[in-house]
């Protein structure tokens, strides 16, 4: 229930919608465990496909995909050293985005009993 004193507040500024598509677009393109297992990976330094797909337990051409769909987006960058191709993050508010699903969902799960 909406109070009256809530109706009549000054209305938040608000985005546009083109703006909101392009947010969403990149969103989705974060909603995937693998991709987020990187981006957390990537928040602690320099990885290359291999050692990605390692810790993702994915074959590299799958790794390959998922930091080609977020290099895409902006969220990554990638550098050459010598015949290693290193990932790193682009887009410095991954780590705020990372910081709110961790508060949200990492973690041990607690059960609440007798209640």
């Amino acid at each position: 229930m909406v109070d009256a004193k809530s109706r009549t507040a000054r209305p938040p500024r608000l985005m546009t919608l083109e703006c909101l598509g392009q947010a969403a677009e990149c969103l989705k393109t974060l909603a995937h465990p693998h991709r987020l297992r990187i981006v957390q990976m990537l928040l602690g330094g320099r990885y290359t496909v291999g050692e990605l797909a390692e810790a993702c337990g994915i074959p590299s051409h799958m790794a390959s995909e998922h930091l080609r769909l977020m290099q895409r987006c902006g969220f990554l960058s990638m550098e050459k050293a010598g015949r290693c191709a290193y990932y790193t993050i682009a887009e410095p508010h991954l780590a705020n985005i990372m910081h709110c699903i961790e508060d949200r969902f990492g973690g041990p799960k607690v059960t609440r009993t007798g209640v």
